[in-house]
């Protein structure tokens, strides 16, 4: 399986990275290695992570930090897994947000011609 990073990923992980900068770099540069190291699993073991009901194809994968951790939402599409988005779990309104909620505007194949 192929790894690929959607725009939309990356800036969740420079968003992320931007907010624990400034209160602990070293937390930063932690939390950035343990969200890299937690999608390798997935290039032989694509469906780790827990389906997401109302969305097919579309897992979200627990990755325990501190006193929460991350959730990172992929797809799987052929042999492609797409990382959309990674969220902390005490983002304001987290808890809140419908797995739709976390949709790119573009549906992937739209936006990668497959």
């Amino acid at each position: 399986m192929q790894i690929e990073w959607l725009e939309s990923a990356i800036y969740d992980l420079q968003r992320l990275r931007d907010f624990i900068v400034p209160h602990n770099r070293e937390a930063a540069q932690r939390a950035f290695k343990i969200i890299r190291a937690a999608v390798v699993p997935l290039e032989m073991n694509p469906r780790i992570g827990k389906p997401v009901e109302d969305l097919p194809d579309y897992h979200d994968l627990i990755i325990p930090f501190g006193s929460s951790g991350y959730v990172l939402r992929y797809r799987i599409q052929g042999d492609t897994i797409f990382i959309i988005a990674v969220k902390h779990g005490k983002e304001a309104g987290y808890s809140s947000q419908t797995a739709s909620g976390w949709l790119v505007n573009e549906p992937v194949d739209a936006a990668y011609g497959m």
